[in-house]
């Protein structure tokens, strides 16, 4: 959605800049792609990029950064799943396997979700996530009925 920053596309460049002024590096970024949003409603397509950082933050403290940096860039929180500024989620932790009400990593439902998948190939084609054992490209070969996801114009694979 639209936001403050300008347009989707802006507003994601400035969630990266916010990363990097709370002491988190970005080392890496996918592409910028659209995709369906799930469950499949009327909702506007969404923009998604894939970010890989380095920081000194634990998971926890991680989380609580992102969750401050949508809140800064006026995320409300509704009802699951609702249109939003700004989604940042955490979704994976080196190989670290957590499982707490608070946070969950690998994210649960990333394996089924292209707009996760197909931009995090393109940083990490060899991840493999440390509970299933499945790589990347199998799960994307095995995404759910509705996963639309389609690289911007102008970007690359």
């Amino acid at each position: 959605m639209p936001s403050r920053f300008g347009s989707p596309c802006e507003t994601l460049q400035a969630a990266k800049l916010a990363m990097q002024d709370k002491g988190i590096t970005v080392c890496g970024e996918s592409g910028t792609w659209l995709s369906a949003p799930v469950p499949v409603s009327d909702q506007p397509w969404y923009h998604n990029e894939v970010v890989c950082v380095e920081t000194d933050s634990s998971p926890f403290q991680l989380l609580d950064i992102l969750q401050d940096i949508e809140n800064e860039f006026g995320r409300v929180r509704t009802v699951r799943n609702a249109a939003r500024i700004l989604d940042l989620d955490l979704i994976a932790y080196h190989n670290e396997i957590l499982n707490k009400p608070e946070l969950i990593v690998p994210h649960p439902r990333m394996h089924k979700r292209a707009f996760v998948l197909l931009p995090m190939r393109e940083l990490i084609k060899d991840w493999e996530h440390p509970v299933l054992g499945v790589t990347l490209d199998d799960f994307i070969m095995n995404l759910p009925e509705g996963q639309e996801a389609v690289l911007m114009e102008g970007e690359y694979v």
